[in-house]
């Protein structure tokens, strides 16, 4: 959860008895750099001489993993880090960001654009975030969302889009909203709710304008995905009923009130999915859910856990996106350490993992940076137990990467635990994992590759959104010289200029892929450099 200030404000349901749990928590057994799996030979000039025999990878050097970071604009959370300041100071504090990420090996970021019914970009249904100046709808002089996205593409980072479907004020007066807030121009779409402003999931006419609200941001900006956090029906607190007897009344058609409000999310998911890829095909659909589904003790199917349900509580079936194909990814909020006994990390990848298995839907998971360091658990006072969940998830070819929460820790680096991460688990950059169903194609090889003093260069290959750069001592490569990251240098974002480059300090036999928005990657031209 990110409630207000901080994130996984419901995590205390979880078990309070268990954090004194005097467990040992350390790295854990992180598998050698000879640990490998079996992967198809990649394509290169040498892929005529070799069979089609499967290559030997590394595990430490996945050449396809996704390495993201949330960036929360609610509350000040991340960016911009308080209101009111130039656009200058907010560019600036922006791009430190970015620039943090990237020397993280990083290659995508989740920034949130609309975190209640608000907007860090000019919206013609939405006024503007009070998070930007300190006055909801005050315009900030420029408009951030453009600009959040170019500098996140020339560094090479994807660009997730991150909405809160349903929260629509985090108070529940509305007067001291602006006259064009949805909550005011409709007044009966939103419930209030122990302080809050909830827009109601029972309303055709609330799902009809979240997609409006969503397809809207998809066509005019070149963003790369949608992101939907773990907000659904209100999380627990006071146990005060949701106020929605009247829509249910009206639209229940017979259903268990539990049953119509999970029914409700599912058709949202479902309507947000198709209107974001008949929009732009390219542009993928993700949510970040709670980390536990169910219980196995409220379903047999269920995690081997003692925590707050989300398909129970707040009616979010993350099983039944998977299943029917409304997402491209789920990202579980596995914000809980291995042995923790209410929600235990090494029990809930392997569930995941099975939920995703053979539905062509990726599965992230979302790890808790901002718990590192912290003293009320032992074990997040261990400098080896987020590293030790990136080791675990090796185990499981299903997990296809990490986003961590938040981008306010990534320059705080708690108890040096990115510089271990990068050594272990992020020591060469990675691609993008390809999701099949999101289409695209290979551009063609780049040609022209050749040394010009100091600097490997080549002309541009059309459709590249990027060039995997790759190096190989021997002179001759053979086919599964680029089956994984051992040899990949870098991953260089395409420019206008006539002859793309990029700087080599060594000989060697060099190979460049060009790459695709979705990082398909064609065959490398290669040049053999004395």
């Amino acid at each position: 959860m990110r409630n207000g200030h901080r994130p996984l404000a419901a995590a205390a349901a979880i078990a309070v008895v268990t954090t004194g749990l005097a467990y040992s928590f350390g790295p854990g057994a992180t598998p050698a750099d000879s640990e490998s799996r079996r992967a198809p030979a990649s394509g290169s000039r040498a892929a005529s001489k070799a069979s089609a025999k499967a290559c030997e990878v590394s595990a430490r050097f996945p050449k396809r993993q996704l390495r993201g970071v949330w960036i929360a604009t609610v509350h000040n959370v991340d960016w911009p880090s308080k209101t009111g300041l130039t656009p200058e100071r907010q560019q600036a504090e922006y791009t430190r960001i970015l620039d943090e990420a990237v020397r993280r090996n990083f290659n995508a970021v989740f920034v949130q654009v609309r975190p209640a019914a608000d907007a860090i970009y000019k919206s013609p249904f939405e006024p503007w975030s009070q998070w930007l100046t300190g006055t909801a709808g005050k315009d900030p002089g420029w408009e951030p969302l453009p600009f959040l996205i170019a500098e996140a593409h020339r560094r090479g980072l994807e660009f997730h889009a991150w909405f809160n479907p349903y929260r629509a004020s985090d108070k529940d007066d509305t007067s001291k909203l602006p006259a064009t807030h949805p909550a005011r121009v409709h007044p009966e779409w939103v419930i209030g709710h122990e302080g809050k402003l909830y827009f109601n999931p029972g309303l055709p006419e609330v799902r009809a304008y979240t997609t409006q609200i969503v397809t809207d941001v998809v066509r005019r900006y070149d963003i790369d995905g949608v992101h939907f956090d773990d907000y659904f029906y209100p999380y627990p607190g006071k146990g005060t009923k949701f106020a929605d007897a009247a829509a249910f009344t009206k639209y229940g058609n017979g259903k268990s009130l539990a049953a119509w409000r999970r029914g409700n999310v599912n058709k949202l998911v479902a309507e947000v999915g198709r209107a974001v890829h008949a929009a732009k095909p390219h542009v993928k659909f993700g949510i970040s859910p709670f980390g536990i589904w169910r219980n196995k003790s409220d379903d047999p199917t269920g995690s081997d856990t003692k925590g707050l349900s989300a398909f129970d509580a707040i009616y979010a079936d993350a099983r039944a996106w998977i299943k029917a194909r409304s997402v491209d990814y789920v990202m579980p909020q596995l914000y809980w350490p291995r042995g923790f006994a209410a929600a235990d990390y090494a029990k809930l990848v392997p569930w995941w993992a099975d939920a995703v298995k053979g539905t062509g839907v990726h599965l992230y998971i979302g790890q808790a940076l901002y718990r590192v360091g912290t003293k009320d658990a032992p074990t997040w006072t261990k400098s080896g137990e987020l590293p030790a969940h990136l080791a675990l998830n090796r185990r499981y070819p299903e997990v296809m990467g990490d986003v961590y929460f938040s981008a306010a820790h990534l320059g705080k680096n708690p108890l040096g635990v990115l510089d271990k991460i990068a050594k272990d688990h992020y020591p060469r950059p990675a691609l993008l994992p390809l999701v099949e169903a999101r289409g695209g194609a290979a551009p063609a090889a780049p040609t022209g590759l050749r040394r010009s003093g100091g600097i490997l260069v080549w002309k541009p290959s059309a459709g590249a959104r990027a060039y995997a750069v790759y190096r190989v001592a021997g002179a001759e490569p053979d086919a599964c010289a680029t089956a994984d990251a051992r040899n990949l240098l870098a991953v260089v974002p395409a420019t206008e200029a006539p002859e793309q480059s990029f700087p080599v300090k060594t000989g060697g036999t060099y190979l460049v892929t060009a790459l695709d928005r979705l990082t398909n990657e064609s065959a490398p031209a290669t040049a053999v450099l004395p």
